[in-house]
């Protein structure tokens, strides 16, 4: 299928390994050039240099407003404009709610929310003026279902998907599109570190299998797509059936 992005300029953020990294490679897959980012110069040289084709690498920290702002507006300045972004970070430390500082939880609304919001509102008079433009963020399946031993993402990334269905309805009309994907179990390292029992967590899921990430960066591509135009506003999980409401 095609998704109708050849030629689109994207930016998909924290793309050097794991779902962004996915992400990113499913976008160059359909002729977008794109743009990705991650803290370390040296591990966004490698991600460069995996992903090939029209890319873009810049090394920026997008834990804090100011750094989400400064990647955006380099990948303005490195390809003439931005038509599609996908938002996304690393997650917090886990924790219980009762076990988590203040500034755990002001680390993880920096990191989750306000990075969010300052992609978007630096990559939106753009996508105004050019009256297209997709927004993605990837969030997670704990928005839905909060997770106790992941208090401050949950918190913080639930924060995030209302920020982007209020800005679903009001850009809506510019032919602009907001929505959210959000990822069970995938084998990444994010999921490794947190040190849980894979074969275990596998069987839990009603799938009997961990998520692919190249397949979840396909799922995220089709959701900055062309043809993708009438969905916007919603919340999309990819999570093997792990969610047990309706």
């Amino acid at each position: 299928m095609d998704l109708r992005i050849r030629g689109k300029k994207a930016v998909v953020a924290a793309a050097t390994k794991g779902l962004g990294f996915a992400t990113a490679e499913s976008l160059l897959a359909e002729g977008a050039q794109v743009a990705i980012c991650g803290r370390s110069e040296e591990r966004v040289a490698e991600a460069v240099a995996k992903l090939g084709g029209d890319v873009v690498g810049i090394t920026a920290d997008i834990s804090t407003a100011e750094g989400a702002t400064a990647f955006i507006d380099k990948a303005i300045a490195s390809m003439g404009q931005v038509d599609i972004l996908v938002t996304n970070a690393g997650g917090p430390p886990p924790g219980l709610p009762s076990a988590t500082d203040i500034e755990a939880f002001q680390f993880a609304v920096d990191l989750n929310l306000m990075s969010t919001i300052a992609m978007c509102a630096a990559a939106l008079p753009g996508m105004k003026e050019r009256k297209w433009g997709r927004i993605v963020a990837i969030t997670s399946h704990a928005v839905r279902e909060p997770a106790a031993f992941i208090a401050a993402s949950s918190t913080a990334r639930a924060g995030a998907s209302a920020y982007l269905k209020v800005l679903s309805s009001e850009v809506a009309p510019l032919g602009i599109t907001v929505n959210a994907i959000q990822p069970g179990a995938h084998i990444t390292d994010r999921l490794t570190d947190l040190d849980i029992d894979l074969d275990e967590l596998a069987q839990s899921t009603p799938v009997k299998f961990l998520g692919d990430a190249a397949n979840f960066g396909q799922m995220a591509a089709f959701m900055c797509s062309d043809i993708s135009s009438f969905m916007t506003g919603t919340s999309i999980l990819v999570d093997g059936g792990a969610y047990g409401g309706m």
